[in-house]
């Protein structure tokens, strides 16, 4: 006697459903195409958990160029002054800094300068 998937099928099938839950017309209706455009999601995803990555480094130096040219440096010797200086800040705690508490900026931008020059 032949035996079909049944109730295992049923729950795989709502399963993928669930997930094209606001995909519109037969991008959430119909399985073949909600099973396509999930693949195609989570490649975009993939991809893009990375590209989130690079995306906000390049938010924080931008800040940070901005932030050290007010103090007459430009991003590069604000970088290498923190290495010669001893100054083990990351480009995003440096981001907020400068934002949040501009007089502490100033401060490691004095320290820096300090590095650079002497």
């Amino acid at each position: 006697m032949r035996t079909t998937k049944g109730p295992a099928r049923t729950r795989a099938k709502k399963r993928l459903f669930k997930k094209a839950k606001g995909y519109v017309g037969g991008r959430r209706r119909l399985l073949r195409t909600a099973k396509e455009n999930l693949v195609r999601a989570g490649v975009y995803a993939y991809r893009d958990r990375h590209n989130r990555k690079r995306d906000f480094r390049r938010l924080w130096i931008i800040r940070l160029n901005a932030a050290a040219r007010l103090h007459g440096l430009r991003y590069s010797e604000l970088i290498a002054g923190l290495k010669l200086a001893n100054i083990e800040l990351d480009r995003k705690t440096l981001s907020e800094l400068a934002i949040a508490d501009p007089q502490g900026f100033a401060t490691v931008v004095e320290l820096v300068k300090k590095a650079i020059a002497g």
